[in-house]
């Protein structure tokens, strides 16, 4: 996993980013057809709207490398959304994560595995970004400029699973990822980030789970025509936990689902957290949401090697002390190691 740090204006960070890529000699993939470069020239007038700043970030980008704006920025917003054909005609819309908050005895805690292809593994990144203008964050991806999980220097959280989606369903408007990016250097609280959320034109179907350090958690369950809320489980007066897979929970979502891939086990994970923490019985909380993830407690992240899917990293947020320990990689095979790069001093 790199780990990069940005700072300073919008196209500046797009510029370091781009002789980055240059350096490494890195060429993009940007093949579209039609559905797709179609969708992403309408999203990108929507991005544009509501975060100027991020299509400011892709200019320095491809200014740098020297690769059409609009298509560029299209393939980035096809990300997530209809991306299924980026290697060979494999998906990239083939994703398993499992993201949870906790709040134990008013301390919020957030864990996650993030199980991808693994071809994917060899480019993620922890990126700390302090833009001018906005939050400085740490942001986790298995792509660049946008994200799958974040914490935020207010202590917001904002973490982002995949829900199958039919083609005819998709509509102009961010990708998950983005909204990931986009409430983390805009968002102040769960109740901000809620409220620029329910605001945004949706692409296509996600979870987002929001938490923040003063104990306040939930999940939007998204379509492109619809938004949910969905409140934490209190499992005793000390405890109480909101967990995301590939699927929606609330049941009156459920028709908007689409299971044309596998959603790799996604309820069965969903439940196995849940009956987790049912379970909990006053453990070291930290080792506790490690077993977590391994799989400890039930199937989490133990992939047959046939599927070609796996765990490519594992994360814990402490939104108190803004401390991060992360396992890049498979959490039964990698070590959890400490990021304190956010810390609070």
């Amino acid at each position: 996993m790199y780990h990069l740090r940005f700072k300073g204006n919008h196209y500046d960070i797009g510029v370091k980013r781009g002789k980055i890529f240059k350096k490494c000699n890195i060429i993009f993939p940007l093949n579209m057809d039609n559905f797709q470069m179609n969708h992403g020239i309408e999203s990108e007038k929507i991005l544009q709207k509501y975060f100027k700043e991020v299509c400011e970030e892709i200019k320095g980008l491809t200014d740098t490398i020297g690769v059409d704006y609009y298509k560029f920025a299209s393939w980035l917003l096809a990300m997530g959304c209809c991306m299924y054909n980026l290697e060979d005609n494999f998906p990239l819309e083939v994703r398993g994560c499992t993201a949870f908050a906790i709040n134990y005895k008013n301390h919020i805690y957030y864990g996650r595995n993030n199980d991808l292809p693994p071809y994917l593994k060899d480019g993620a990144k922890s990126e700390i970004y302090k833009p001018i203008g906005g939050n400085k964050f740490n942001i986790t991806t298995s792509s660049f400029i946008n994200g799958e999980e974040g914490i935020n220097e207010k202590g917001l959280v904002v973490a982002m699973t995949f829900v199958g989606t039919q083609l005819q369903d998709i509509k102009p408007g961010f990708n998950s990822v983005f909204i990931v990016r986009y409430l983390l250097e805009k968002g102040n609280s769960v109740e901000h980030a809620k409220e620029l959320l329910l605001k945004l034109p949706i692409a296509s179907n996600c979870n987002i789970l929001l938490a923040d350090n003063s104990g306040d958690m939930l999940v939007i369950e998204c379509t492109p025509n619809k938004k949910v809320i969905r409140e934490p489980i209190k499992i005793n007066d000390e405890l109480s936990i909101i967990c995301t897979v590939n699927s929606f929970i609330s049941e009156h979502m459920k028709t908007y689902e689409w299971f044309g891939e596998d959603d790799y086990k996604s309820l069965e994970r969903y439940n196995n957290v849940i009956s987790a923490f049912k379970n909990y019985n006053n453990e070291d909380i930290i080792e506790y949401i490690k077993d977590v993830l391994k799989g400890n407690k039930g199937f989490m992240c133990q992939y047959d090697k046939s599927l070609n899917f796996e765990t490519v990293w594992s994360s814990i947020f402490d939104l108190d002390s803004l401390v991060i320990y992360r396992a890049e990689g498979n959490p039964r095979r990698c070590k959890f190691i400490n990021d304190e790069r956010l810390k609070k001093k």
